[in-house]
């Protein structure tokens, strides 16, 4: 049972250490919208997330006012819009329409942003598929709330090269639809191999088809807690550092598991997941950057960072799997340039690259994530950036994702401008050799051997 004793055991790195709930995301299945007409597909669509999540952000602002716990987003994720619009969306435009409704309903109901403006196309593009795809860089330019994903490959099917390959040209069209406003539409768009069904944070939510048809997930991040948590052991062996870590994971994820569980009960929805992700912000003091300094290298980047990203990874994981029995998503540790303010610090530094980003993705859980570059970057570049970490998902078993923004009309050594929890991001270089004959080879890179275990 979870008690109210623990959430006033936390006051303290709620009111200090920037202790949040990150979101409350609440989970639509919209496989049952479907009809004949797009008028009436949108309709449908429009209908059930304004009644589902009627309640939503009234719900978590009494949850937040009577536990004292800080909630910061509401969100939603629905049905990948492929499959639920891929009978009557004709055109790359009828799935903007579609769109158009989706940013409609978010700001009915309230939430900051909704997910699932996706597709899942591992193994192949249907005709619904590359409609969709083709049409994100108008549907983000034209919605405010709307959010993108699209899963490219898996350890199961292998990386679908075709999709990737199209990926590198649709950011760079979204970067140059919303270049007024430093390319933001590439801030709502990810590229995933090994998608999660549940994972409740943006931009990556989307509700799987083998979810139940709602569903509540909570996001819960902590970096400022663990920080402080180290600074008590600082100079102390492994062991301790360990034990440490594993320990304040587990007083977070119980925060997160008590309002998974309000929320569920007042609004009769079913718990899903407790998403522990060590999501930073760019206030000082929320910023996983500051974990690793703590852990004792001079910047984010120096020789150690991955060792160092993937203890603090997996003790997190264990952390949290000690206080609920319903861990899901990614649960982790992200590393968002643009987020956070000492990863920043650190690229400014000259410590922190996008080649050692990489290598830090192999341990961390999501990938290259809010990283601006140059806005003169060619697709087929992107599009090998995307397939190398694809690659790193596929052969590792584990979810890995890139969300570039390439700023139109800005180079290394600008900044870009986002505000909110977007924060803002110093343009990174990129390796400039081509590699567009490996990219324009088409078809599909295999699955692993590792992946036959049926």
């Amino acid at each position: 049972m979870i008690n109210i004793n623990e959430v006033i055991e936390t006051n303290k790195m709620i009111s200090e250490m920037n202790l949040d709930v990150r979101t409350i995301t609440l989970g639509i299945s919209l496989l049952d919208c479907g009809a004949t007409t797009l008028e009436q597909v949108k309709t449908n669509i429009y209908n059930k997330i304004t009644e589902t999540a009627k309640d939503l952000v009234k719900t978590g602002q009494d949850i937040e006012r009577e536990f004292g716990i800080p909630i910061v987003n509401k969100r939603i994720s629905i049905t990948p819009i492929a499959l639920v619009g891929g009978s009557v969306c004709k055109t790359s435009a009828d799935f903007v329409e579609i769109a158009k409704v989706l940013d409609q309903a978010a700001k009915e109901v309230g939430v900051n942003f909704i997910g699932g403006y996706s597709a899942l196309v591992n193994k192949g593009m249907t005709p619904a598929d590359e409609l969709l795809i083709r049409s994100i860089p108008e549907a983000l330019a034209v919605t405010d709330r709307v959010c993108s994903s699209i899963n490219v490959g898996s350890t199961k099917t292998g990386i679908n090269m075709d999709a990737v390959k199209l990926l590198g040209e649709i950011i760079k069209e979204t970067a140059l639809y919303t270049k007024d406003n430093d390319s933001l539409g590439c801030a709502k768009l990810v590229v995933f191999t090994n998608a999660p069904d549940d994972n409740p944070f943006m931009a990556g939510a989307f509700h799987g088809v083998t979810e139940a048809d709602k569903i509540i997930n909570v996001g819960v991040s902590g970096p400022g807690v663990v920080k402080r948590a180290l600074e008590q052991v600082r100079g102390q062996n492994f062991e301790i550092l360990c034990e440490t870590i594993k320990k304040t994971a587990f007083k977070v994820t119980r925060v997160g598991q008590l309002v998974a569980r309000e929320a569920s009960e007042r609004l009769g929805i079913p718990f899903g997941i407790v998403d522990l992700s060590l999501a930073p912000t760019p206030a000082v003091g929320d910023s996983v950057g500051e974990i690793l300094e703590e852990i004792g290298l001079e910047y984010a980047g120096a020789p150690g960072t991955t060792a160092a990203l993937a203890l603090l990874n997996d003790q997190v994981k264990k952390g949290g799997v000690m206080a609920s029995s319903y861990v899901g998503g990614l649960s982790g540790a992200f590393i968002p340039v643009s987020e956070d303010q000492r990863m920043i610090d650190a690229v400014n530094a000259g410590a922190l690259t996008l080649e050692k980003l990489e290598a830090m993705t192999c341990v961390c859980s999501v990938g290259l994530d809010m990283i601006a570059i140059p806005g003169k970057t060619s697709a087929a570049t992107i599009s090998g950036i995307i397939a190398d970490e694809m690659a790193l998902g596929m052969i590792n078993q584990k979810t890995t994702a890139v969300r570039l923004i390439p700023a139109i009309g800005k180079d290394v050594g600008d900044m870009v401008e986002f505000g909110g929890l977007l924060g803002y991001a110093p343009i990174m270089p990129v390796n400039e050799f081509s590699c567009e004959a490996f990219v324009n080879r088409g078809g599909r890179i295999p699955a692993p051997i590792h992946s036959f275990k049926n």
